[in-house]
This record gives structure tokens, sequence and C-alpha cells, in this order.
């Protein structure tokens, strides 16, 4: 497992969560620190963070000023090549990520067409035949269908952390977009939710 700080708000939650998991998997947990990435401007690092609504969801022109406010500049473009230099270099298979349908709706960089095309880079930028090309096995599924496959496979999905913003007390603020997404997803899927949200 790769796990990025770049300054993010949530990044000690989002920290021991990937630990978890990553102990969970058994996997080797490793971080890393991308101090250039701390002076980016985005909601995620410094500034505000949207509220949402629920109706908010559903309209696409919302939906689009809430990811603008939150996107970080190239961010996947940048973990994705920092991933494929690592796997070239370990002479690793494939390199999987978490993209998924949702998100792709509003942030590109998680799209079909974004994989695509970052695989075929890999043709000009990894030396061996082999290539370690990305893997998102979510990328058609939005997130009820996530959780639905997650209860399915008994994943422990209460692990995962989702909010914007970090607590100490393992709290999800329960009013950002990714929180109404969450909370929306366990729902629709009728799967009880053991997350702790604090609104």
């Amino acid at each position: 497992t790769l796990f990025f700080d770049y300054g993010q708000k949530a990044l000690e939650q989002e920290k021991i969560a990937a630990k978890e998991i990553s102990e969970f998997l058994d996997a080797k947990f490793d971080i890393i620190t991308l101090e250039w990435m701390k002076n980016l401007k985005s909601g995620l690092i410094s500034g505000n963070i949207p509220k949402v609504k629920f109706s908010d969801l559903e309209d696409k022109e919302k939906s689009a000023q809430s990811a603008s406010q939150v996107w970080v500049p190239a961010r996947n473009l940048v973990f994705c090549s920092i991933a494929t230099g690592i796997a070239e270099s370990e002479n690793a298979d494939a390199i999987f990520t978490g993209f998924d349908k949702e998100e792709a709706a509003t942030f590109p960089d998680n799209s079909n067409d974004f994989v695509k095309n970052f695989n075929n880079l890999l043709n000009f930028a990894v030396l061996q035949k082999k290539k370690p090309y990305l893997i998102a096995p979510l990328i058609d599924m939005n997130k009820e269908e996530i959780v639905k496959q997650g209860e399915k496979i008994k994943a422990p999905m209460e692990l995962s952390w989702s909010c914007y913003k970090s607590d100490s007390n393992n709290v999800h603020c329960g009013e950002c977009e990714s929180c109404l997404r969450r909370k929306r997803a366990f729902n629709l899927a009728n799967v009880k939710d053991l997350t702790k949200y604090l609104k």
C-alpha cells in the first residue's frame, strides 16, 4: 500500500485507515511525503471545505462547484506516476487504485479515460517490456454498488475514511460532500453504516 502525505486536512485519519486496512490485508505499508504539494491551493489542504446538501449530489452544476473547491491540482497524475516508478523498480505486475464511476462524474482524474490515457503513456514512460498498468476494479461502479460488493465479500468498510476533515475521535463531519456520498451509499445499499458522524 502506498499512502501519500500531501498536507491534506484528513491526513491523520486517512493514514490510520490506510494502515489498518493494510494490516487487515497483510500488505506492506509505505508513506510517501510530498512536501511541495502542501503549497498547492485546494480546500483539501487549506481554505474552506464546502458543506453540501443531499439534493446537491444530483445537481451537476453544484457538484462541479463543490469539486472545484476541493480539487488538488494534478494529484492523481502525481500519485500514479510515483506508483509507476516504484512498480517498475520492484518489477510489479500492476498498480491498483480505487477510482469509481461516481467520483469520475466531477473528477476527470478518476475516469476511465484517465486510466486509459495514463496506461498509454506507460508505453513510453516504462522501459521494462511488461508494463505495470494501472487497474481500477471499481471504475464502472457507483458508491452504492461498491458498498454492496464490500458487504458481499466482507470487506472491513468500517476501517475506511471518507471525510475531507480529520478528527482525533474517529468521527466523520457528516457535512462535506464525501461524507454525504458515504451516507447515501450505505443507505441505498441497505447496509448498516458503522461510521460515526458528527452531524
